[in-house]
C-alpha cells in the first residue's frame, strides 16, 4: 500500500517536470502574424476635432502594418510574415484571432491608434433676435390656468461648438492580463488539440500533448499561458526601448482590466500597439506621414528581431519587467473595443 501512495504522485512530479521541460523549449520564430487593426465598416478611432485631419484609424494602421511587414520581409527573409489584412476589408476580434491561430504565428503583433473621448467647446459667433412671451398662472387647484402675457424681443448669444483636440500623446504597448488567463488557456487549448502535435511548439516534445488526458492538456495550456505572459511582456519591453530612441513620448508597457481580445484568444505571444493619439494635433500628423509610418515601422522591426536573436539564443525565460502597469487612467482607448 505505500508503495501504490507513492507510485502516484511520482508519476505527477515526473509529468509535470516533463511538461515544463516542454515548456522551457526555445522556440524558433518561423512565422509572425501582422495584424492591421480594424477595417471594413469598422473605421476605429477619429480625428474629428476641430483642426484635425478627420483621418480614421483603420487607414492608419494599415499603412503602418504594409511598412512593418516590408520591414520584417527585408530584415528576416527566412521568416513568414502574414497580414491578416492588405486592404480595407473587415474582420471581426474573433476572426483576426482565429487567423493567427490558424497560420500557426509564433508571435501576434496588432497595430492599433489611441484616442481618448474629447471635449466640446463653444465660442460665441453672432446674436440673434427671438421673440419671448411672458406666462402667467392664475387660480388655485383645479381652477389653476395659464395665462400669456405681452410679448416682447430679445437679443441672445448664438455659439458654435466644436471638439477639441487631446493634450495626450506618446505610443504604449499593451499585453493580455493575468486576470484573463482562463482565456488564453481556451485558446492554446483548443489549437492544442485540434492537431496531430503541439502547434504552440512544434519542436517540443509532445508526449503529454497527445494523451488525450485532459489534466495534462490543462496543465501543459496553464504552463504556455504563464510562458506566454511573460515573452509578450518581453517583447512589449523591447519595442517600448525602440521607441524611446526617438522623439517620440515611449508611454510603457500596460494591462487592461477588460482584456484585449486578439491577445488573449491568440495561441501565441502577442502585444498591440498603439502607435499614437489619433485625437492629438501632432500625433495625427505624424501617424499620417510616411515618414512617421515608416519610424513606427522600423522600430517595432528592430524589437522583433532583437526578441527572435533572445529567443532563440536562450534557453531560459525572463522574468516579467516590474515596468508593466495593470491599468492606467493617463494612457487608454476608451473608444474602442479589440
Amino acid at each position: 500500500m505505500l508503495k501504490k501512495k507513492l507510485f502516484v504522485p511520482a508519476l505527477l512530479i515526473a509529468g509535470l517536470i516533463s511538461l515544463q521541460t516542454v515548456a522551457q523549449t526555445p522556440k524558433k520564430i518561423r512565422t509572425i502574424i501582422i495584424d492591421a487593426g480594424h477595417g471594413g465598416k469598422d473605421g476605429g478611432a477619429h480625428g474629428g476635432y476641430e483642426g484635425g485631419l478627420n483621418s480614421w484609424e483603420k487607414n492608419i494602421t494599415l499603412a503602418i502594418s504594409n511598412k512593418l511587414v516590408a520591414e520584417l520581409q527585408k530584415e528576416l527573409p527566412y521568416v513568414k510574415v502574414v497580414p491578416t489584412r492588405t486592404d480595407d476589408i473587415y474582420q471581426s476580434p474573433p476572426e483576426k484571432a482565429n487567423f493567427a491561430n490558424q497560420n500557426k504565428g509564433d508571435l501576434f503583433i496588432c497595430i492599433h491608434a489611441d484616442a481618448v473621448v474629447l471635449q466640446t467647446g463653444r465660442r460665441q459667433i453672432g446674436t440673434k433676435s427671438i421673440t419671448r412671451q411672458d406666462v402667467l398662472y392664475v387660480g388655485k387647484g383645479k381652477k389653476r390656468k395659464k395665462k400669456y402675457g405681452k410679448k416682447y424681443n430679445e437679443v441672445v448669444p448664438v455659439y458654435d461648438y466644436y471638439k477639441i483636440g487631446s493634450p495626450r500623446t506618446g505610443t504604449s504597448i499593451w499585453v493580455f492580463d493575468p486576470r484573463k488567463t482562463t482565456d488564453k488557456i481556451s485558446a492554446i487549448e483548443k489549437n492544442q488539440l485540434s492537431d496531430e502535435d503541439i502547434q504552440i511548439d512544434s519542436t517540443a516534445d509532445s508526449t503529454f500533448a497527445n494523451t488525450g488526458d485532459s489534466r495534462e492538456n490543462r496543465m501543459l495550456a496553464q504552463i504556455y499561458a504563464k510562458r506566454y505572459q511573460e515573452k509578450s511582456i518581453e517583447l512589449a519591453d523591447l519595442i517600448n526601448d525602440e521607441i524611446a530612441t526617438t522623439d517620440r513620448p515611449a508611454l510603457g508597457v500596460y494591462q487592461r482590466k477588460k482584456g484585449i481580445w486578439v491577445l488573449q484568444a491568440t495561441n501565441m505571444p502577442a502585444v498591440l500597439i498603439e502607435t499614437g493619439f489619433i485625437t492629438n494635433y501632432n500625433d495625427e500628423r505624424y501617424l499620417n506621414s510616411d515618414a512617421g509610418q515608416q519610424e513606427i515601422a522600423a522600430c517595432i522591426a528592430r524589437a522583433i528581431v532583437k526578441y527572435k536573436e533572445q529567443v532563440e539564443n536562450s534557453k531560459s525565460t525572463p522574468a516579467p519587467s516590474a515596468s508593466v502597469t495593470p491599468e492606467s487612467t493617463t494612457v487608454s482607448d476608451s473608444t474602442k473595443v479589440q
